[in-house]
């Protein structure tokens, strides 16, 4: 029978996520019309909770996306980047150089500021930036999914606006772990989605748009049209989606903000991955030759990046993963890409722990120590 092959492990990847199983059931309910007097009773409390989750930010409405965190990107370079305008897109890993390849496939005058993997946005350099280029938008990456990089998105915010110009924020991978600061950072567009840090399956985008962002894609030409956000918020305003959403996704998206909001409590799901950003930080300083790959000070609370010793290779860490396949876990061995840059410098790769959605502190201490276990093997 088709699924009888199919590993059951325990993700501790960056996303897809461990679901809870309540979730998974809630993939059990029934279907809906998304026109229909069913619909407002998945939507109306999922635009609620998801606004609860955000700080409730005065002025902003949140929208559902049909597909991936990726479309959300999209549509704020769509619907908010002008012909007439400059974006800076500036990156801090493979997730920021998306934000820029998305900006330059759809046309837009677009520049890039790069910054060191593993290192944070350096507010000098961006003054700098800012200074040259003269851009009329700035995106950037509130947590770096790659890299293991968290943004002071606040800061950054104020110091795109003290130079006339307007943020738009990535926060793909950390929205559900963490406090948003949207209300203190004011970005036009606030992107994220399902798959990470809410405990959800993939297949929303979901977006906090300023009406700031609207009245200035109000002058943006070309919006496409599931990427125009202007669209988009007309119906969410109805509690609606533009297209016909994922009807189990929505029914599991409505028990899980119900779950985080109104059980665990917000305050509770942010401390709780606060408390696994710590677990992971101690858990290095027992493993010899590891270290934490994210600069100091920016370490984000869902996902941990590790570099490794010298002796350690991109092939070695395809062998952990299948060694951890084995006791039940799957293992990330790191962003390709990155590997493949710090393999061409001499450098020994990363890997990634995800520790966000609802993996608890307990379940991240088991998996560590069995990874330790299998680590001390290459050593």
């Amino acid at each position: 029978m088709i699924g009888d092959d199919f590993a059951e492990l325990k993700l501790f990847i960056t996303g897809p996520i461990l679901l809870r199983e309540e979730v998974r059931k809630a993939g059990l309910l029934p279907e809906f019309g998304h026109r229909d007097a069913e619909n407002p009773k998945r939507f109306e409390p999922i635009m609620k909770n998801i606004m609860t989750i955000a700080g409730s930010p005065e002025g902003y409405t949140p929208v559902i996306f049909n597909g991936s965190g990726t479309n959300v990107l999209e549509a704020s370079i769509r619907s908010l980047v002008a012909d007439s305008d400059k974006v800076l897109n500036v990156s801090v890993g493979a997730f920021g150089d998306l934000y820029h390849k998305l900006a330059v496939v759809n046309g837009k005058n677009a520049v890039q500021l790069k910054f060191t993997h593993g290192r944070a946005i350096d507010l000098v350099k961006l003054e700098a930036a800012l200074k040259k280029h003269k851009p009329n938008l700035v995106t950037f990456t509130h947590n770096e999914t790659a890299t293991g990089v968290v943004n002071d998105v606040v800061a950054v915010c104020e110091l795109i606006r003290a130079h006339g110009a307007q943020p738009i924020i990535d926060a793909v991978s950390i929205f559900g772990g963490a406090p948003a600061f949207i209300s203190e950072s004011r970005p036009l567009m606030y992107c994220t989605a399902t798959q990470k840090g809410l405990g959800l399956p993939a297949g929303f985008g979901v977006a906090f748009i300023s009406e700031e962002g609207i009245e200035k894609a109000a002058g943006v030409e070309n919006r496409g049209y599931t990427t125009d956000i202007l669209a988009q918020i007309a119906k969410a305003k109805l509690n609606q989606t533009l297209t016909t959403p994922n009807g189990t996704l929505a029914n599991q998206m409505c028990v899980q903000l119900d779950y985080i909001v109104n059980d665990e409590t917000v305050e509770g799901r942010f401390k709780r991955h606060e408390n696994m950003r710590s677990i992971a930080g101690k858990w290095v300083e027992t493993v010899d030759g590891y270290e934490l790959f994210a600069q100091e000070g920016h370490r984000s609370p869902t996902l941990t990046t590790f570099k490794t010793p010298s002796y350690m290779t991109i092939d070695k860490l395809k062998e952990v993963k299948e060694l951890m396949r084995g006791y039940g876990y799957l293992f990330d061995p790191g962003y390709g890409k990155i590997n493949n840059e710090l393999a061409e410098q001499g450098e020994s790769p990363i890997f990634r722990v995800g520790h966000m959605a609802d993996i608890l502190p307990e379940m991240l201490e088991e998996y560590l120590a069995v990874l330790k276990k299998v680590l001390l093997k290459f050593s």
